[in-house]
């Protein structure tokens, strides 16, 4: 599609391109800053980005949650004149540089609830970053000034620029900066900035597969015993570094009724086992990580391990699990329509209304969406209800516009239905509830428009 746009944009002729994009500029601002950026020199990009920067961290006006797109947006612009302005390594990692320590004056201004701001230091800064560095040949700078930057992180950003090291940093390079980590880690006072250094030795001790430093840093920082989270920690540090023996020996350290990051261990554990080619073991582990989650995936993680051919006796005995038990479960019931066990998972909606709780939208509306399509229709109104039901008991007036498109699909499924079995039909639901909510008008506008 893009591309056949493009082949009839080239048919028109630069002319007519140029009129348009001309016409544009007046009218849109950042289309204006295109033009200039495509007609600049070099060295006038540079100067606009310089510019441009001095501006953000001069600027006085507060970004609402509501223009952080657009304000994400103009970072990138800057950026984009700072790629089209420079072409030799050390001063495009200078001026990135100097982005890195603007970000203070960044997020002073913008609420970046959304992440749009944070996304362009991690994405689009980090990426240029990288590319520059890694052409950049005098490296002990580059670790210098690495160091420099991590000295004040205090809006979490600057610390992409060690996570990635190893991406423009050879292992000798990266150990010096280890080195420098460590001194400043030993010299500081307080504990929380001590952390702050460790931190970036653990992330760079990972990055070159050096498990035994990686835990000397984490023990050191932590203290004994470690905790669970470290040791599965420790455990996928070793994996990566090709010790699946010391590996497994960190994850036989937890407790066995240790509930924190169970999945992650037993993702660990399976590939471990399959490293010691250990079928019974892994076979075990499969089935355990399948059955606190059934869903399409973790089964096909299953059936890789005992077999494909295990498939209708697994579903089988899964479907025959999930109707014998008496809790609800999303997840089960999404499992069930997966498989196309449509009539069972009808069944086991039905019969576990009470527990529905609206509240959990993420995992209930796929569900009502499911069975609407698959004309389940008592079903999908059942959901939909206890969807609504969640808004207006909350009564968070951004949230209605949802629930009246829901109460629509209700009143549309409603007339297709003609059993209601025991539960209260769409006119006495909807009597109950104008009797409850009838004062929340701002419900019912968006529900009449």
């Amino acid at each position: 599609m893009e591309s056949s746009r493009k082949t009839k944009l080239v048919a028109l002729g630069a002319d007519t391109l140029a009129d348009a994009l001309l016409d544009l500029a007046v009218r849109v601002d950042a289309a204006d800053d295109l033009i200039e950026q495509l007609i600049a020199t070099p060295k006038e990009n540079i100067e606009r980005y310089k510019a441009k920067l001095n501006r953000i961290q001069a600027r006085e006006r507060f970004i609402s949650w509501r223009e952080s797109a657009a304000y994400a947006h103009e970072l990138e612009m800057l950026l984009a004149d700072l790629q089209s302005g420079v072409d030799e390594p050390k001063l495009g990692v200078e001026l990135l540089a100097s982005f890195y320590e603007a970000d203070s004056a960044v997020f002073d201004q913008c609420d970046d609830s959304s992440g749009n701001v944070g996304g362009v230091y991690h994405s689009e800064a980090r990426q240029l970053f990288v590319s520059y560095a890694a052409r950049c040949e005098d490296k002990d700078w580059l670790v210098s000034l690495v160091f420099d930057l991590s000295k004040d992180d205090g809006y979490g950003v600057r610390a992409i620029l060690v996570e990635c090291a190893a991406e423009y940093l050879p292992e000798s390079a990266i150990r010096k900066l280890i080195e420098r980590f460590l001194d400043a880690a030993s010299r500081e006072g307080d504990e929380y900035q001590k952390r702050h250094w460790m931190f970036r030795v653990e992330s760079l001790a990972r990055q070159i597969k050096d498990a035994s430093l990686f835990e000397q840093t984490r023990l050191a920082s932590w203290g004994t015993p470690p905790s669970a989270v470290a040791c599965v920690d420790l455990a996928r540090v070793y994996l990566e570094s090709g010790d699946a023996k010391k590996a497994l020996s960190w994850l036989e350290q937890i407790s066995a009724d240790e509930t924190s990051k169970v999945h992650e261990r037993d993702q660990l554990l399976l590939q471990i086992y399959g490293q010691f080619q250990d079928r019974d073991k892994q076979d075990e582990v499969a089935l355990r990580i399948f059955r606190r989650h059934r869903s399409k995936d973790t089964l096909e993680t299953l059936l890789s391990v005992i077999g494909i051919d295990q498939k209708d006796a697994v579903v089988e005995n899964e479907v025959g699990s999930i109707s014998q038990g008496k809790t609800l479960s999303t997840g089960n019931a999404m499992f069930l329509i997966e498989m196309g066990r449509l009539d069972v998972a009808e069944t086991y909606l039905l019969n576990r209304i009470d527990p529905l709780n609206g509240d959990y939208y993420s995992e209930l509306l796929p569900l009502a969406e499911a069975m609407e399509m698959a004309g389940r229709r008592l079903c999908a109104y059942i959901i939909y209800r206890a969807l609504l039901d969640s808004i207006l008991n909350r009564g968070q007036t951004k949230t209605y516009s949802y629930g009246a498109r829901y109460l629509k699909k209700m009143d549309s499924i409603s007339k297709t239905i003609s059993d209601w079995r025991n539960i209260v039909n769409h006119t006495v639901y909807m009597e109950d509830m104008r009797q409850k909510h009838g004062r929340k008008r701002s419900f019912w506008s968006r529900y009449d428009a």
